[in-house]
């Protein structure tokens, strides 16, 4: 590969892992928002409202810097990706035009309903403004997926006389097989990131003494929707991924999992480090034949390893791939033991006093996106050496007349720009968590009628009323 596609790869690897940061979390806390709307109008409960205020503005802070760090994402299909856009581009450009659609149209719209418009049109039409705001959220989600789905799985497509390919059947672009267990365990991780932020952000109010009844408020509803959506993460989500790639990636099954020789009852590999120059596993702790079962629902199935995939056709940085799979498959597991254990004493009324609880989910909160970001690069590095798969390698989508040290130029300048980007919003989000959700209650209840249409969502639910 040559010099410029490298840096190109380097630069985009950067800015889609710092931008990634944002989307996750947003599309995880509009759902939470929703959810504590809802609580509110059901119980009553003052304090349900002013949470819902809190988190909105978080949303919105992350929100802004997650819309600011993916335009150069989309710029960098023409200025470093050229020739794959040219390919391409009438497949991509209609997907990611959707995706804005729904980010700057759907979202922006109604966030800013959902920060200034309760006082001027009441409860109802605020709770409809948090619901907007998570399917807006959630369909951009979407359409993202469906274009990285279509680079893994392309589809619904002809070639052209002149090169190139062009559409020919949206419908089988938008439900696309590969798109249903992508999308599900994107946004079931997604709405750990959140969950595992609320649980986080209200230990850390309980273990300083301060706002102890949000903080409460928090830790229950980010272990309840943690719990469940680490779970679904590992099933049915991740078994339906993991059965995909078998049976559509098998190079990229072999390089995530270190099977370097083709062998019947395959099993997990614990731990171990890939010799990728010797093709085996140093060190290697292995649960017998579990690889097999889990991919193919038989116990002595045969799991293709990389003896058997050209040299051209493999990953091609099988190291970066498998440890970047197991990153995410063993923070995934501590989540889930964290949640479940969390969830036990929050059942045994035991949590709120549990101290080392209460640090264990405060220590965990940057996991989920690192665990995120973890799966997004084994995704992307095991569609190596594709950009389309089997339709458009890597050395011939990028630009040929851009040189490896303008895109290196432009790589450190993004460098620079989002590390003042990345104090920024700290001091932000330090300053709205310091303040706290009573702060969000003093700027969001001035003039707000706060009890909600008693026609709606009126139910008799008076033991959730305390938090």
């Amino acid at each position: 590969m040559n010099d410029a596609a490298t840096v190109s790869r380097l630069q985009f690897a950067f800015t889609v892992g710092y931008h990634y940061l944002f989307p996750q979390f947003t599309m995880g806390l509009a759902f939470l928002i929703f959810l504590l709307k809802t609580l509110y109008l059901r119980t009553k409960n003052e304090q349900y409202n002013q949470a819902t205020r809190f988190a909105t503005k978080i949303f919105a802070i992350s929100f802004i810097v997650g819309v600011v760090t993916g335009i150069p994402l989309e710029f960098q299909f023409g200025t470093n990706w050229a020739e794959f856009s040219s390919f391409a581009g009438n497949i991509i450009a209609q997907l990611l035009a959707m995706e804005g659609a729904f980010a700057f149209f759907l979202e922006s719209a109604f966030l800013g309903l959902l920060l200034f418009g309760e006082r001027r049109f009441g409860q109802r039409v605020h709770w409809l403004a948090s619901l907007l705001v998570f399917v807006g959220t959630w369909s951009s989600g979407f359409f993202i997926v469906a274009a990285n789905s279509w680079l893994q799985h392309p589809v619904g497509f002809q070639p052209q006389p002149g090169g190139g390919i062009a559409l020919t059947d949206y419908g089988a672009i938008l439900f696309n097989p590969w798109v249903g267990p992508q999308y599900l365990h994107t946004m079931t991780g997604a709405t750990i990131t959140g969950a595992v932020t609320m649980a986080g952000l209200g230990a850390y109010y309980l273990l300083q003494g301060q706002h102890r009844d949000y903080g409460q408020i928090f830790l229950r509803l980010g272990v309840t929707v943690g719990l469940i959506a680490t779970i679904i993460a590992l099933f049915p989500s991740g078994d339906w991924e993991g059965q995909q790639v078998a049976r559509l990636q098998p190079a990229k099954l072999a390089g995530m999992e270190g099977v370097f020789t083709t062998e019947s009852g395959s099993g997990i590999v614990l731990i171990g480090q890939p010799d990728v120059e010797l093709q085996r596993l140093d060190n290697p702790i292995v649960v017998p034949n579990l690889l097999s079962f889990l991919t193919f629902h038989r116990w002595n199935a045969q799991v293709i390893g990389l003896d058997q995939i050209p040299d051209d056709q493999q990953p091609d940085n099988i190291a970066f791939l498998y440890y970047a799979y197991h990153i995410m498959v063993g923070l995934g597991t501590i989540m889930l033991g964290v949640m479940l254990l969390a969830a036990l004493l929050l059942w045994a009324r035991r949590l709120y006093t549990s101290r080392w609880a209460l640090w264990l989910l405060l220590l965990i909160v940057p996991f989920p996106f690192i665990a995120n970001t973890a799966g997004w690069f084994t995704s992307e590095l095991g569609r190596q050496p594709w950009l389309i798969y089997g339709l458009l390698r890597t050395t011939d989508g990028d630009s040929t007349v851009v040189s490896s040290g303008n895109v290196l130029f432009t790589l450190l300048g993004f460098m620079g720009i989002y590390a003042l980007l990345w104090c920024l919003f700290l001091l932000l989000m330090l300053r709205e968590i310091t303040h706290g959700p009573e702060a969000a209650t003093a700027a969001g209840t001035h003039g707000v009628t706060t009890d909600p249409p008693d026609d709606f969502l009126d139910l008799d639910d008076t033991a959730l009323a305390k938090p």
